[in-house]
């Protein structure tokens, strides 16, 4: 069932954390990211057992934590082969995993290390993972829904090829570790082993995340809503909220949640405490070179950046066709829609290259307030 306060149609200006009446109560002011420039964007979040703490993760790995969520380590000092997409905590909330695009699963605190897909070829990157239980296993999930079993984790199935139009982007464990649900960028909700489906998210809804809940889940959307299904509880949503940034990942307890959005705003819900954020940070983005424009508007900066981006999501190809993205940037059709003002082509497969990136540039600017930035710097995470 899909409760929120009132659903926006895209991002728009101020994030204020729903919980404030913890702040109001604490004895100091709780953290904040305003000032604060971050190295790479949020990406991910966990929360601990009990609710009260959480921790933010990046795209590089660097890992913050919030109320009692233990720091016990991460990889932004290293270099590494991608870029971090999710991490997990343990049953115990004394340690957690990252996982990296390409399957790489770094282990922190008492978390164990029971393999990956690191250095191993795949169809499609990975986007998320979840622990087992008992914190002996996980699973990772890629964006064509194949799923990859360690340590005591058991393979139920995946949803390969059931969603050839919208990437999975999420992956959530039944309580007892005997299941598993798959989510796509649409909504539409895969059940395997013993996990018991209750339904997809609305029509339209862009799904960033799925959390377990008991025997149900929860699904947190870009724009902040909250979807709840199988007897998961509805705690609550900033889907009637400005944002100024959307929901990128979403961390359940065992009596609430958080959502955390890109900038790494921080949403607290039921019995989850909300402890502070990186909201209102800013991602570093270096100085480009002398803008020189060259045909349509763009800089070299521009398009090395974005052709990066090409080659991560799409191999060097221009013209991918499919019913929901489309083009070599993985443009969906509405964004296409709405930051092609320049006369080009109504279909983005069929447009040059350059005129990909200066609608790609467009794009940038109004999202990220900043024509130079580009996802590739951003964990070059799905389509946009």
């Amino acid at each position: 069932m899909r409760r929120t306060l009132a659903l926006l149609g895209a991002t728009a200006a101020a994030v204020a954390p729903l919980a404030a009446s913890h702040a109001a109560s604490a004895a100091a002011p709780l953290p904040t990211g305003v000032g604060m420039v971050l190295n790479a964007p949020i990406v991910d979040a966990a929360v601990t057992p009990d609710g009260q703490g959480y921790w933010e993760g990046a795209s590089d790995g660097g890992i913050f934590s919030f109320g009692d969520a233990g720091y016990y380590g991460s990889t932004g000092s290293l270099h590494l082969n991608a870029p971090i997409v999710d991490m997990a905590a343990t049953p115990d909330g004394k340690g957690y995993w990252e996982v990296a695009r390409d399957g790489g699963i770094f282990s922190f605190g008492d978390a164990g290390y029971y393999g990956s897909t690191g250095g191993v070829p795949l169809a499609e990157p990975v986007v998320a993972m979840a622990a087992t239980h008992d914190g002996a296993g996980y699973w990772e999930v890629g964006r064509d829904g194949g799923v990859f079993a360690f340590g005591d984790a058991g393979y139920y199935g995946a949803a390969t090829g059931l969603s050839p139009t919208s990437p999975v982007v999420g992956l959530a464990a039944t309580p007892d570790g005997r299941g598993y649900w798959e989510v796509n960028s649409a909504g539409a909700v895969f059940a395997f082993g013993d996990a018991t489906f209750g339904g997809n998210a609305p029509v339209g809804q862009a799904v960033v995340a799925i959390t377990s809940a008991g025997p149900g889940y929860r699904l947190a959307s870009s724009d902040g809503g909250v979807d709840a299904f199988g007897g998961a509880d509805f705690l609550g949503a900033s889907g009637g909220q400005s944002l100024n940034k959307p929901i990128i990942a979403m961390g359940g307890s065992s009596g609430g949640y958080v959502t955390v959005a890109a900038d790494g705003g921080v949403f607290a819900f039921g019995g989850a405490d909300y402890e502070g954020s990186l909201g209102g940070s800013t991602v570093y983005s270096p100085p480009p070179p002398p803008a020189t424009t060259l045909d349509d508007g763009i800089t070299p900066y521009q398009r090395a950046a974005w052709d990066r981006v090409n080659i991560c999501e799409e191999g060097g190809r221009w013209n991918v066709e499919g019913s929901e993205f489309a083009g070599g940037l993985g443009f969906s059709r509405a964004n296409w829609a709405t930051f092609n003002t320049f006369g080009y082509p109504a279909d983005a497969a069929q447009a040059t290259p350059d005129q990909q990136i200066r609608v790609a540039v467009a794009f940038a600017t109004a999202y990220w307030g900043n024509p130079n930035a580009a996802p590739d710097q951003n964990g070059c995470n799905g389509g946009y």
